[in-house]
């Protein structure tokens, strides 16, 4: 027998010799279980400390000098695209009349025949389809009295019947149907305009704007500024054959203000998570207005939020910050080399009005009275929040924490285990004691 040392009586592990030890049929049956509900417990701990969760934090933003994108996807059914006119504003001065690039109108087809797309172009001036290759090289059209677009196909000069348009628009004349222009009457604009009144039209795509308090907005007819006012040519608007004339009844899409999230971060959030994603509830995704009037108004009041998405294993020079954004094509801002998305949700309260004013009696609300006057068509004002949401992938434990609870899982188990196959045992002798007597 070996000799002791002095850690012997430090010992909290008494032993027992073999003979000793009793075995029974309910000592096994006991381990066995403990043992299956150790390594359910074990393989749970594990599982969660593989699981991933997003923590939400709230900071100020910092950002300055920033861009933002908005994607928009909404069908106008009774207004033809060549009436349709987006613009963008801000309280910065910039103004995007027009908007050219990024953009598309799609024709629909009328209501009662099934409004299916008839034809996409995208909203560029001067394209191929509109040179007049057919005219004599050394053709100058004049621009009546107003000064040719700094822009026209040939400087000085008026050859299409847009680049009149143009010209009027630079000057805040109205334009009308081009009757008695000669370039508009050899492109048939007015025969080309009334031929698609019964027709819809869809605006998609996506636009750059500063991240800044602004709006943009689709109203009828060419922009153009009037003094410090913005105002539209609504003559062929209101002039419509159309029985009923044309009405800004639309139907949103979608409207979103930054990149969507990929498939694979919304299944990392989960259902709980969605509330504050603009992956699924954009505000007005699918939102359907409907009037009969054509002098009407809708404003919808944009607050947006900034909101970051950080993957796991994230590094802060992983995005797109040095590279000017003018490089960056449209949609692919925001989305950072490591995975990590720059993106905004945002919230939104909505008004309509009737141009010709009154109250809203017919709603039961008499107390409420509309200005008259205004712009008919569909306004977006946006203001920007001064807060920024981080959405941050994280572990749910630590290694550290995922050890401490593997022992405490196999510690606790053997222990009740210990427990339970104790008072079985001793139950079991009273009852053999029992019988014996």
């Amino acid at each position: 027998m070996p000799a002791k040392s002095r850690f012997t009586r430090l010992d909290a592990f008494t032993k027992t010799v073999e003979d000793a030890r009793v075995r029974t049929t309910s000592g096994g049956i006991v381990t066995i279980v403990s043992l299956l509900v150790v390594f359910y417990l074990v393989w749970a701990e594990w599982s969660d400390f593989r699981r991933i969760v997003v923590h939400p934090e709230l900071i100020v933003d910092k950002g300055r000098g920033e861009k933002m994108e908005i994607h928009l996807n909404v069908s106008f059914p009774r207004i033809p695209c060549e009436l349709l006119t987006l613009d963008v504003m801000d309280v910065s001065g910039e103004q995007q009349t027009g908007v050219m690039h990024g953009v598309s109108k799609v024709r629909l087809a009328p209501q009662n025949e099934g409004g299916q797309t008839i034809d996409m172009k995208a909203l560029d001036l001067h394209s191929e389809d509109d040179i007049a290759t057919h005219l004599d090289p050394s053709y100058c059209g004049q621009c009546y009295g107003a000064p040719a677009p700094p822009n026209a196909g040939k400087k000085g000069c008026c050859n299409t019947c847009e680049e009149v348009r143009e010209a009027y628009a630079s000057v805040s004349w109205a334009f009308g149907r081009g009757e008695n222009v000669e370039q508009c009457e050899r492109e048939h604009y007015g025969e080309r305009l009334d031929a698609q009144r019964q027709e819809g039209c869809r605006i998609e795509g996506g636009l750059r704007v500063n991240k800044v308090v602004g709006n943009f907005h689709i109203a009828p007819g060419r922009s153009f500024s009037n003094g410090n006012m913005h105002v539209h040519d609504l003559n062929n608007y209101f002039e419509s054959p159309v029985k009923g004339g044309h009405t800004f009844t639309h139907h949103v899409h979608h409207l979103r203000f930054g990149p969507q999230l990929p498939e694979e971060v919304t299944k990392n959030l989960g259902s709980k998570a969605l509330p504050w994603t603009n992956h699924h509830l954009n505000p007005l995704d699918e939102t359907h207005q409907e009037t009969d009037e054509p002098a009407y108004n809708y404003m919808y009041f944009v607050k947006v939020v900034s909101t970051s998405y950080l993957p796991l294993g994230w590094q802060s020079n992983g995005g797109q910050g040095d590279i000017p954004p003018e490089l960056v094509p449209i949609g692919g801002h925001g989305h950072g080399g490591d995975g990590s998305v720059e993106t905004h949700q945002y919230s939104v309260t909505s008004h309509k009005r009737s141009l010709s004013g009154g109250s809203d009696a017919g709603e039961g609300h008499k107390e409420r009275l509309h200005a008259r006057g205004g712009i008919p068509g569909v306004f977006f004002s946006y203001d920007i929040s001064p807060m920024k949401v981080i959405n941050r992938e994280e572990r749910a434990k630590n290694f550290v924490s995922f050890l401490t609870n593997v022992c405490a899982v196999i510690g606790g188990t053997l222990t009740v285990a210990a427990a339970v196959d104790r008072g079985v045992y001793e139950g079991a002798q009273r009852v053999k004691k029992f019988h014996q007597r």
